[in-house]
């Protein structure tokens, strides 16, 4: 009989680039037998209280977290907040900064997309999304909703990837500063999906190390993309270096159709014990 508990610390909700409210996405981790989970939005601490409330409510353990997106020589990094004081007045400030640079980045990528003859803008995209935090995943919903596109892919080939003619990069915040902002609100720091950078290994090794020289605490070791022999490579990743582990789905709703909370693409299995250090 296996008595094992299950998480899944990596969440969004419609407060980012999820499809369902804070509360809904707690139904669905109650509903997939989860005992805890992380509300992990991008960039933003809004639908924390929310869900932590419907934690309450249903009977599962809500961590409060935030995915915060750093720039590191050209390319992203993801790195996830957990366990944070999501009401500490220092943290706040500095998220909606972060917040702030993403807003006013939208506000050009729409100017862009309004060039290319495309019949958008602001208000438009907040009545039909009503989310906190505007991502490029939400325009591209918008561009196939329109039928512009045909699919996500599209949209970001064409029109949203970085070269392309509606693209505009971002003012983020160095892994660095990420670090530190986490740390100084209480949280644990954790890189997001490794193997999604699609460094070569050594590269990822030498970005981990040089992280964790500067607080990084974890990395996340089950992710709902992961094979059987990328978990391999995470255990011994993290074994080599003292670091600790974490896993989540990544899970968006409608976003991401084949992402289903706590389980990924059907396998994935994160044990609460392995997470259990999150809680301290």
């Amino acid at each position: 009989m296996n008595n094992t508990n299950y998480v899944d610390f990596h969440v969004h909700s419609n407060v980012s680039d999820g499809t369902l409210t804070p509360t809904e996405v707690v139904k669905e981790a109650v509903k997939a037998g989860m005992v805890a989970m992380a509300l992990t939005d991008h960039d933003t601490i809004d639908g924390i209280k929310e869900a932590i409330a419907a934690g309450v409510k249903y009977g599962i353990k809500v961590v409060p977290g935030i995915e915060l997106s750093a720039e590191y020589k050209g390319g992203d990094l993801h790195i996830l907040g957990l366990n944070v004081d999501y009401l500490d007045e220092k943290f706040i400030e500095r998220v909606s900064v972060c917040r702030d640079s993403r807003y006013n980045r939208n506000l050009k990528m729409i100017e862009k997309m309004q060039q290319c003859g495309f019949d958008i803008t602001w208000e438009k995209v907040m009545e039909r999304f009503e989310a906190n935090s505007i991502t490029r995943a939400h325009f591209a919903k918008y561009l196939i909703d329109e039928g512009y596109v045909k699919d996500k892919d599209e949209a970001f080939n064409k029109y949203l990837n970085p070269g392309c003619s509606c693209y505009v990069p971002r003012v983020k915040v160095t892994p660095f500063e990420a670090i530190d902002m986490i740390k100084d609100a209480g949280g644990h720091v954790v890189l997001a999906h490794p193997l999604l950078y699609k460094m070569p290994y050594d590269r990822l090794e030498s970005v981990i190390v040089m992280l964790k020289n500067h607080g990084l605490e974890g990395i996340e070791g089950r992710y709902a993309l992961n094979k059987v022999e990328d978990n391999v490579f995470m255990d011994k990743l993290a074994k080599r270096h003292g670091l600790r582990m974490t896993g989540g789905s990544d899970f968006h709703g409608a976003i991401k159709p084949d992402i289903f909370i706590g389980v990924g693409k059907g396998d994935l299995r994160v044990p609460e014990e392995m997470c259990a250090w999150i809680y301290e």
